[in-house]
């Protein structure tokens, strides 16, 4: 920018802008941006210290390069019915008329036009052209401008695809001054008019304020150069509307404007890249938090597993501890009905009284608190088994619902997050695939097993209950031969019986609750070792995702708030310019 009119606060501010948008730039780098966009903002950056730039766009055929022609007084850039200006031409002032092709996408023109001193003008390829490489050039160069001088062909005025375009513009942030170009084809003043007012109305929805309109006429203006007189030369140009858009350009868009102009550029350069990143930033937002619910649910199923385990648990083992209970209620009973005074000969008889306490007492409970841990066995596994599913069930319709929103260019994060629920929705269908409900109920029965063994308080396991109290009772309180035989009947009747009796029930009942601690809790130990190994493996094979989710989560508030800084950051230089230009009129 030429530096001869600005004030030392000016150039303050102009260093400060260069310094935050290069700050803003660096962060933006972070995001999932484009290289061009990115090179579009450090661009526009780099105009700052350029002079004044008009970018012409339009359709091809519409007369960008005729009216740039018509601007310069001076037939140098190439014009057609065909899409003829094949790349970007940047016109400059210079001391001689020469062109310079820099690349076969970019030429540089010089004219010793004094308007040159104070801007340069770009002339671009048409927006519809065949060759798609013309448009993409275009595109690039946009961002750059500092005015856009949009140009339409009267007898076409705003086509479809122009208003497309136009929007694209308006998302960078420009100044639009549109000009209809060709006028001189409409028959009258009121059909001139008419173009005007549909220009006008559909430009103001488009924009969404009323933007300059210039209806001016190229071929009349080049007309005027080949005048015979001076005469002639004013009224053509005055004819062709020409004047009009000039004095705008040099006249009504004074220092003051350009100055404007051309600080607020490339903070809308940095707004549109700023918004695309938002917007990016706030569908991924929308699309984890299809992952945040999935884990929260995931989480939930886990919890609410381990609660009914926990819940559940105490009333299955109490199943368990009945059967001992009905066998020591039977075995306090036997106690009763057998060591009387009447039944001093069976007493004396430890095989045959332990023969009787195991078919009456102990009966069958063995089998009985096998069955019971058998059916612990298969709640156990039948809960582990339906969690799986459920959890197989929910990430196999997030993996259908994310591979349907899948877009066709999707974000490294978003692949992330579909690989990590294919990956973990194939690991839990295989593992639900290959569950064999019998094996694991015979491994988590052996499990039982062993442990039961370990309590040191059954040779053989459950199997080995009845028999060891009914030693213990046998060999340890029913010892009566040596009374027997001593004859005192009535000192037996009377109190050695009912001691003995005493003194067995309580060392079956002491016998008993050792029994009955030990066993529950190692069965609740147990199984719930086993549940929380359950959870444990269930907890391992989701948490590559859940912990990804949580973790993307919070990189994306972060994200977010980056975001919205740097927004705060543009605003602040955006308010600041009015007062800048306040003081460049004093």
């Amino acid at each position: 920018m030429r530096q001869t009119f600005l004030t030392n606060d000016q150039l303050l501010f102009l260093q400060n802008e260069k310094q935050s948008l290069n700050e803003i730039l660096a962060s933006l780098r972070a995001f999932n941006l484009s290289d061009d966009s990115l090179q579009n903002l450090q661009k526009a950056i780099n105009q700052l210290d350029e002079l004044f730039l008009i970018v012409a766009v339009g359709e091809f055929n519409a007369g960008k390069s005729a009216l740039i022609n018509a601007m310069l007084g001076e037939k140098l850039l190439t014009e057609g019915v065909t899409p003829t200006t094949a790349r970007v031409t940047l016109v400059r002032f210079g001391e001689t008329v020469s062109e310079q092709i820099v690349d076969e996408g970019f030429a540089i023109v010089t004219h010793p036009l004094a308007l040159l001193k104070e801007l340069n003008i770009v002339d671009s390829p048409g927006t519809n052209a065949i060759n798609r490489q013309h448009e993409r050039l275009t595109n690039e160069y946009v961002p750059r401008s500092d005015l856009v001088l949009f140009v339409t062909s009267a007898d076409r005025p705003l086509t479809e695809s122009e208003r497309i375009f136009l929007e694209k513009i308006l998302a960078w942030g420009k100044k639009i001054v549109i000009v209809i170009n060709k006028s001189d084809i409409l028959e009258d003043a009121q059909s001139r008019q008419e173009v005007e007012d549909f220009v006008r109305e559909n430009a103001t929805r488009i924009l969404g304020t009323q933007p300059e309109i210039f209806s001016v006429s190229a071929r009349v203006a080049q007309k005027a150069v080949f005048a015979s007189s001076e005469t002639e030369q004013d009224s053509l140009r005055a004819a062709s509307g020409i004047n009009a858009l000039e004095h705008y350009i040099t006249e009504t868009l004074d220092d003051n404007s350009r100055l404007e102009l051309k600080l607020r550029n490339p903070l809308g350069v940095g707004l549109h890249l700023l918004t695309e990143a938002k917007d990016h930033n706030e569908a991924q937002i929308r699309e984890i938090s299809e992952d945040v619910s999935l884990s929260a649910t995931l989480e939930g199923m886990l919890e609410n597993y381990r609660h009914e385990l926990q819940a559940e648990l105490p009333s299955r083992l109490a199943e368990v501890e009945n059967v001992l209970n009905g066998f020591e209620n039977r075995g306090q009973e036997y106690l009763d009905n057998t060591m009387k005074l009447t039944r001093i000969l069976d007493l004396a008889k430890p095989d045959k009284i332990k023969a009787e306490f195991q078919e009456e007492v102990q009966a069958d409970v063995a089998e009985e608190i096998d069955g019971k841990v058998r059916s612990l066995i298969d709640w156990l596994v039948d809960k582990d088994l339906n969690v799986w599913y459920q959890v197989a069930g929910a990430l196999e319709r997030r993996q259908a619902q994310s591979q349907r929103a899948m877009p066709a260019s999707a974000s490294p994060q978003t692949e992330r997050r579909r690989q990590l629920i294919d990956s973990v929705s194939t690991t839990i269908k295989a593992i639900v695939n290959q569950y064999d409900r019998k094996r694991e109920a015979e491994q988590l029965g052996a499990f039982v097993q062993e442990s039961v063994t370990q309590t040191a308080l059954f040779g053989v396991g459950a199997v080995g209950i009845g028999a060891l109290v009914a030693t213990v009772l046998t060999t340890k309180a029913l010892d009566v031969t040596g009374i027997v035989t001593a004859g005192a009947l009535a000192i037996l009747g009377l109190f050695v019986i009912p001691y003995k009796r005493k003194q067995a029930k309580e060392a079956f009942k002491d016998k008993m609750a050792e029994l009955r601690q030990n066993l529950m809790k190692t069965l609740s130990n147990t199984f719930k070792l086993e549940s929380d190994s359950a959870i444990q493996r269930l907890e391992s094979n989701i948490s590559p995702y859940t912990s990804y989710v949580q973790s993307e989560q919070v990189h994306l508030q972060t994200d977010k708030e980056t975001l919205e800084n740097l927004q705060g950051r543009l605003d602040t230089l955006s308010q600041s310019i009015p007062e800048i230009l306040v003081k460049n009129r004093h």
